[in-house]
């Protein structure tokens, strides 16, 4: 195994930092503040390739490994949550399912305008009364003579309010419980699907997150996404994918909450001598420094297991690379909102956003406890990664 990134992947690490810190950094305080989607930025980033990294070419993507997505996610996260977050469901949940699972025809249809960046996608699987537990879900879709007829509501749904092309979980056989499900894709322009609320939240306030409301929502028969009754199968590995953003994502924030405390540390005089010199600051930060090299390694680990599509191995990586990755972050934003003092807790410095972003990480795309109760089912019930057993 080499540990080394290629020539190609450090350039992309260098390429997206350098769009970062230009483009990104400027306006990130502002579309968080105001919570405006950054259509002008998003747009870059789809002209720089970033909206369609595991795309093949043909289909107007990069063409890029699961290692160079990573790297990517993780330098835009490092500089903004909303942006990263945005450039992640898009590519590995809305796209990401049509990519997947969708005929030729439904490629050839939908992924050249989305992975260009043109079009955006939305994918809506959480409800109101069914998150982690799907087999709650109440959506339903109904067969017809000229295809299906959707009912019900999504909630959290990133990128809806700006998305023109959604893929929605529908319940087709309320019998067989999470094994009755299917998936659909729906345009914008359907007046049957309208979008909803959006969400007032705490972080990642530039993410559009908004309910998606389907209301005897006809959509023709090519509209099915994959097979029938295998839309909860395909949405887990659908969730995999995005796992591994979140993942990225998580470590990205956590580096930049590192930078901002090693800078201000610098800077800061306690006592006539820099924070910096104090050995409880300095012990504090080599310590989160190491976490995060640690995790960023177990995500490209984790990453490259992925793109040699190793199913047998990959889902309880991805479950640990998620939770660890999520509980640093955590514990990065209070570190570094600790050694900030005061004045981290006042809009006055770059580092408040960061403490917002980081809480949703240990909630979303299945919270810490839904990742940690799978590495635990691979341990104990498939006898996988139990290496001593």
């Amino acid at each position: 195994m080499d540990f080394e990134l290629t020539q190609e992947q450090e350039m992309i690490r260098a390429t997206v930092r350098d769009f970062a810190e230009k483009e990104i950094r400027p306006v990130a305080a502002y579309h968080d503040q105001t919570g405006e989607f950054p259509s002008k930025t998003v747009a870059k980033m789809g002209s720089l390739g970033l909206m369609g990294m595991l795309i093949p070419t043909e289909y107007e993507g990069a063409g890029l490994d699961t290692i160079s997505f990573a790297l990517a996610l993780e330098e835009v996260a490092r500089i903004c949550g909303s942006h990263a977050l945005i450039m992640s469901a898009h590519n590995t949940l809305g796209m990401g399912n049509i990519w997947l699972t969708g005929t030729e025809e439904q490629k050839k249809r939908y992924i050249p305008d989305l992975a260009s960046g043109r079009k955006l996608a939305a994918w809506a699987l959480t409800e109101p009364a069914s998150g982690s537990d799907a087999a709650a879900m109440r959506t339903t879709a109904t067969k017809t003579a000229n295809g299906w007829v959707l009912n019900g509501a999504k909630n959290f749904c990133t990128n809806a309010p700006v998305a023109s092309t959604f893929v929605i979980m529908a319940v087709t056989d309320p019998t067989k419980g999470n094994k009755g499900i299917s998936a659909f894709i729906v345009e914008r322009s359907n007046p049957g699907l309208k979008v909803g609320k959006m969400e007032d939240k705490l972080g990642v306030r530039a993410s559009g997150t908004a309910q998606v409301l389907l209301n005897d929502c006809e959509v023709p028969r090519d509209a099915l996404l994959g097979e029938e009754h295998r839309g909860f199968v395909n949405a887990l590995r659908i969730l995999d994918n995005g796992r591994i953003g979140i993942g990225a994502m998580a470590v990205g924030l956590a580096q930049g909450a590192l930078e901002e405390a090693v800078k201000y540390a610098k800077s800061r005089k306690v006592f006539g001598a820099a924070l910096a010199k104090q050995q409880a600051v300095q012990f504090q930060l080599a310590e989160l420094h190491t976490d995060c090299e640690l995790v960023r390694h177990f995500i490209f680990y984790t990453a490259w297991r992925m793109d040699r599509k190793d199913p047998l191995e990959v889902s309880d990586l991805v479950s640990m690379c998620n939770f660890r990755a999520n509980r640093l972050v955590c514990e990065a934003a209070d570190r570094a909102m600790q050694v900030h003092g005061g004045m981290g807790y006042t809009r006055a410095l770059p580092f408040e956003h960061i403490y917002r972003h980081h809480r949703r990480y240990r909630i979303t795309e299945g919270s810490e406890e839904i990742q940690i109760r799978r590495v635990a089912q691979y341990l104990f019930e498939f006898g996988r990664r139990a290496r001593g057993a």
